[in-house]
């Protein structure tokens, strides 16, 4: 796998792991956080006294403004506006009230500093705030003295009240001057309207009455009234003439039984063919039947009914001329009424025009003479009412709590500054910490190691695991080291690869510590088991069992010393050692010989395991050198020290000497702190053996034989020969 695929699923990790960060950082954490709060300590006793004073005021909107006209307002808008508590608050801290308050308390010379100085430091110490859905200001101040704050708000109050006071009066009185002004200006608009209302009253004799009232003049009606009824009558006479010509002229177009037909219709006083015309058609009807019931032109009724019908018929036709006449003459008076009627329509609606101009005139003159005095009334009104309202005037201020003198500091707040002081200290810990996770490029984890350098992890070790042969074999730490020896056991593929050595990339990952417990727990478990030190820069290994160092791998390498002569026989039964000896000058080219490869191939027959321990392999070339002649390497890693580079370089240096790595031990894991190792690690306890059970026996190899002869030709150091 390419270490850089997998990267999201790091990142991932680190994302799900905040606790675990928090945990193996806590002394950091720790650390920061203490220093935070005691800097927030020292600051907090370190920083001056202040000491708070409050005045309590009710604010009352200003007043509101005079209309001295319609539409025409004196001084500002009044009345609670969005900015007026702003206004307000900077009015407070405003240079004049700021000044009114220095030269009452003297503050120049009370604290020494010329008055622009004060000034700045009141406008400082002063703050003025609107308690929420009141008409309430509070003006707070913050002074080093107890008393110098109270004496600043009391006085912060006291002038501003003054300040305030003399706004309203000042623009009360100015309102008050333009209102009288105003009056004085409609009485006189008013006497000048009234003037040229008199003076139209007498030239067109008009009799004054009130608005809603009506206007009198002389007569019933007015001239216009008179026209209309003049036009109105001369339009019916001329409509009666119309009639008339017409009448007269159809029967002047008629003749007959149709004039006389027509004659009849007509509905007039004095027309008595309408009452002739029936008797008329009656006798011509009963004239009809007697002809028709057989009588002759002779017979005594047939001439009687005829005499009847032409006397009828003297009477119609004297009845149509005296109609026609009668008709002429009404003709000749409707006309005669209809020209005198023109002639008084005419004058009538001259005068009409006439008299409607004077009136218009005198409506307008009225009006305006009456909306002036109504203006007036208005205005005298409305200054009896602002007279009257100066008169009682409300205070703009009224103060509800007067300042006093504070007994407790309000500054600096103790309990708040150290509660800060211990969440920033906190979150700025934590911050560190995550920061330092971030840049710990160290290994972490198991799956760091197997990202990385692609090899199992063999076991992890957990922290402060001492020497175990000085401990009871049974602890539960030594559960850690036998899960390494089987995993030792099915990682290596050729079961002859028994010559391990164990590496690490720089000093103090617990590297030799690791090769005593292993060897001491495969020891303990039936295998023959050789310990060599080939650290010939520090070797270790011998203080570990109090043998002397003065005779080891040094001294077989160059000199004829026999093998027996170098290897020691040590407290633990089936556990041998090889110490250092003598440290050479050349301890890399010792180790690169021809002898020392025989040592190696020596000992793996003689022995089940053989265990050498080596210098840090980055730091020396003994460490490469003992990789090439061994069979299996084994990287022991300090969790959280060495960079994941580094241990790919370990990893290189092994297998560029032609060196195999069976596998990492990851050593010193805090399993306390590291919860994702805990699933490792704690069942160590629980399937330990306890010190009545007995030792496991041996694991057997491939070839029985070989180990077993192994196993009994082991049991002393003689027989070992």
């Amino acid at each position: 796998m390419n270490p850089q695929e997998s990267n999201p699923s790091e990142a991932s990790l680190h994302a799900i792991d905040y606790w675990q960060v928090i945990k193996n950082r806590y002394g950091i954490i720790l650390l920061t956080f203490l220093l935070v709060f005691m800097t927030a300590l020292v600051i907090t006793y370190v920083t001056p006294k202040k000491y708070q004073s409050t005045a309590t005021m009710q604010v009352r909107p200003r007043v509101a403004s005079v209309e001295v006209l319609p539409g025409v307002v004196s001084g500002s808008a009044g009345g609670m506006t969005q900015s007026f508590f702003p206004t307000e608050f900077e009015v407070i801290k405003s240079q004049k009230t700021l000044d009114l308050v220095i030269d009452d308390l003297n503050l120049t010379n009370h604290w020494g500093k010329d008055r622009e100085t004060v000034r700045r430091t009141l406008r400082g110490i002063i703050d003025a705030q609107n308690i929420r859905g009141t008409d309430l200001i509070e003006v707070r101040v913050r002074a080093g003295s107890a008393s110098d704050a109270r004496m600043i708000a009391e006085r912060v109050a006291t002038a501003y009240r003054m300040r305030r006071t003399e706004l309203e009066n000042q623009r009360s009185d100015q309102a008050l001057v333009e209102l009288r002004d105003a009056v004085l200006a409609q009485e006189d608009l008013v006497e000048e309207k009234r003037k040229v209302l008199t003076q139209l009253i007498r030239n067109e004799k008009v009799m004054y009455t009130p608005s809603g009232s009506g206007m009198g003049q002389l007569g019933g009606y007015t001239p216009e009234q008179e026209a209309q009824d003049a036009a109105r009558r001369y339009a019916d006479l001329e409509a009666e003439k119309i009639k008339l010509e017409s009448q007269i002229e159809t029967l002047l177009r008629y003749d007959g039984d149709q004039l006389m037909t027509y004659a009849a219709g007509l509905n007039l006083p004095e027309n008595i063919i309408k009452s002739l015309h029936p008797q008329f058609l009656e006798a011509k009807r009963q004239l009809d039947a007697l002809a028709l019931g057989g009588l002759g032109e002779n017979h005594p009724n047939v001439k009687q009914q005829k005499e009847i019908l032409a006397g009828l018929r003297r009477d119609l036709d004297q009845g149509v001329v005296a109609l026609r006449e009668t008709l002429l003459a009404q003709l000749e008076l409707i006309k005669e009424q209809s020209r005198r009627l023109k002639i008084e329509s005419d004058e009538q609606e001259e005068e009409a025009i006439t008299s409607g101009i004077a009136r218009h005139s005198f409506e307008d003159a009225r009006t305006d003479f009456e909306t002036s005095q109504r203006l007036l009334e208005q205005l005298k009104i409305k200054q009896i009412g602002e007279e009257m309202q100066r008169r009682i005037s409300e205070d703009p201020i009224i103060v509800h709590a007067d300042p006093v003198e504070s007994q407790v500091p309000v500054s600096p707040n103790v309990k708040l500054n150290l509660a800060l002081g211990a969440v920033v200290g906190l979150v700025f810990g934590v911050g560190i910490a995550f920061f330092l996770e971030y840049l710990d490029t160290s290994v972490k984890t198991l799956e760091d190691v197997e990202r990385y350098l692609q090899v199992p992890v063999l076991a992890v070790i957990p922290k402060d695991v001492g020497v175990l042969y000085k401990q009871s074999g049974m602890s539960p730490d030594a559960e850690a080291y036998r899960i390494l020896r089987t995993n030792i056991e099915f990682n290596r593929k050729n079961p002859e690869d028994n010559a391990i050595t164990v590496v690490s990339g720089g000093a103090g990952e617990g590297k030799s510590t690791t090769l005593v417990n292993l060897a001491y727990i495969c020891a303990q478990g039936g295998y023959t088991t050789l310990m060599i030190d080939a650290d010939l820069r520090r070797p270790r290994l011998h203080t570990f069992f109090d043998i002397n160092n003065s005779v080891g791998l040094t001294n077989y390498l160059t000199t004829d010393l026999m093998l027996e002569d170098v290897i020691l026989q040590t407290p633990v039964d089936n556990l041998y050692f090889m110490p250092s000896g003598i440290l050479p000058a050349d301890a890399a080219g010792i180790l690169n010989s021809r002898r020392m490869s025989e040592l190696i191939q020596d000992v793996k027959q003689r022995f089940d395991l053989v265990l050498i321990d080596s210098p840090p392999i980055l730091g020396v070339s003994d460490a490469s050198v003992l990789a090439s002649e061994v069979d299996l390497t084994m990287i022991v890693v300090q969790h959280r020290k060495l960079p994941r580079n580094m241990l790919m370089r370990v990893k290189s240096a092994v297998e560029g000497v032609g060196g195999h790595v069976i596998g990492v031990v990851l050593n010193n894991v805090d399993v306390r702190s590291d919860s994702q190792y805990q699933y490792y690690t704690s069942y160590y306890t629980y399937y330990a053996p306890t010190e009545n059970v007995p030792a496991a026996s041996p694991r057997k190899t491939e070839e029985p034989s070989k180990g077993a002869s192994k196993a009994t030709g082991s049991a002393t150091q003689d027989d070992l020969y």
